[in-house]
């Protein structure tokens, strides 16, 4: 059933677009062919969250803001994001612009392509085209076909075969400015036996009515490892959706690392498919609700190889009147025998009108596998609260500590130390 769609921009806007960035042809293609389906499909069904009065398409899609000379220039907020070493691999994205961007020689010398997704379209488009929305489909729902008509940044990271790469490369993208939107897509691929971890930071300015909508796709190569870490610490002014997927080859690992440290609503699906033999999929997740925030996470693997692997880990602090939404899956087709898929969601509510619902759902369809999932949702003791206070802590700082302690097994076991302190930074920030 075709759905109505007010939009703020149309096919000539695009096309404009499209071509000011000298885009190929077949990606203006995709581009065009994103917008018809936005017109005729809905929103992604997701458990127990409706997000029809979310603001999901009334942005203005292409706002630019000028670059700066270096990265001593960018603004404080986003300084705050990185360090001395990620500047020599950064690209710094605001709206629709690129504000920063560098990459080592190093890194070129040993084949790596890391560049932003505009330059990649048109320096290696048909590496490009080979593997940009394939494992995302542009037309799975609106938010998917959106995405595409109106991308306006973004990430390609390439890595040959046997090639690893030592340093984690970042991108930070900031969003400000009234009906702003913030649109990457982050395309990485991972040859055979490489090894590579990419980590990035959202962050708002002020503005009202903003939007962002991004889609990461990874392919991980056989034998090859690849670290996906992302924080994002985006304002209540900020509706936030995000589609992350990989596909894992045989001997490959995936691994997440995920910080949903947002003030305003949000929509994330992580998912991974295991294709391959021996592949290997992690995921570590927290987040922590305030106000009358809405949060409607899924972490997902698909096991289709055998011998597969999979662990998932999400936790999740509610406070005010916020309402989390967990839903873990794990599929295990048929043929995918000695695999093995575990899951955990834990949710920990401060407050009377806080709510937390965690969802573990296994889909089993092969007998000789391995699956197991726990939850939790519950509130913290009040006599764990009387016994800090009682040691002279005020019950504000006793119940951070509760909260820190709930959350730091998780963010304990986090092999990067940069993506460990940006998450404990975030953390700080949300609890005050």
């Amino acid at each position: 059933m075709s759905v109505d769609v007010q939009l703020r921009f149309d096919a000539e806007a695009i096309t404009q677009y499209s071509k000011a960035n000298q885009e190929p042809a077949w990606f203006l293609e995709k581009r065009l062919a994103g917008l018809k389906a936005a017109g005729e499909l809905g929103l992604p069904a997701l458990e127990k969250t409706k997000i029809n009065n979310w603001n999901t398409q009334e942005f203005e899609p292409f706002q630019t803001t000028a670059k700066v000379a270096s990265a001593s220039e960018l603004s404080e907020l986003v300084k705050e994001q990185i360090d001395a070493d990620s500047v020599k691999n950064l690209l710094v994205q605001k709206n629709a612009s690129t504000l920063f961007f560098a990459a080592t020689e190093e890194l070129k010398a040993q084949g790596v392509i890391f560049t932003t997704l505009a330059d990649a379209l048109v320096s290696h488009g048909d590496l490009v085209q080979k593997y940009l929305l394939n494992v995302v489909a542009y037309d799975e729902h609106k938010l998917t076909a959106l995405h595409t008509a109106v991308v306006n940044g973004g990430v390609f990271l390439y890595v040959p075969k046997n090639v690893e790469v030592d340093v984690p490369l970042q991108a930070v993208y900031e969003i400000a400015g009234d009906n702003a939107l913030l649109c990457p897509h982050v395309l990485i691929v991972a040859e055979a036996n490489s090894k590579v971890t990419y980590v990035d930071t959202y962050v708002s300015g002020e503005g009202k009515n903003m939007v962002a909508n991004s889609i990461v796709e990874v392919y991980v190569g056989p034998g090859a490892s690849v670290q996906v870490a992302s924080v994002r610490s985006l304002s209540t002014d900020v509706h936030d959706y995000s589609f992350r997927r990989a596909t894992v080859d045989r001997d490959g690992k995936m691994e997440w690392i995920l910080g949903e440290m947002n003030d305003g609503n949000t929509v994330a699906n992580n998912t991974t498919i295991l294709k391959g033999t021996a592949s290997i999929a992690e995921t570590k997740s927290i987040s922590v609700g305030t106000g009358s925030q809405r949060q409607n996470l899924t972490s997902q693997v698909q096991h289709i190889g055998t011998h597969s692997e999979s662990d998932m880990v999400s936790k999740a602090v509610m406070t005010g009147e916020a309402v989390s939404i967990l839903n873990g899956i794990t599929k295990i087709e048929k043929g995918a025998e000695k695999a093995n898929g575990v899951q955990a969601e834990n949710i920990l509510m401060l407050s009377d009108k806080s709510r937390g619902d965690a969802n573990p759902i296994l889909l089993i369809d092969e007998d000789d596998v391995k699956a197991g999932h726990a939850a939790s949702v519950g509130r913290f003791s009040e006599e764990s609260i009387y016994y800090l206070m009682s040691r002279g802590i005020t019950r504000q700082g006793a119940e951070r500590l509760i909260i820190l302690g709930f959350l730091d097994p998780v963010v304990a076991e986090i092999p990067v130390e940069e993506v460990k302190n940006k998450l404990r930074q975030a953390l700080e920030r949300k609890l005050g």
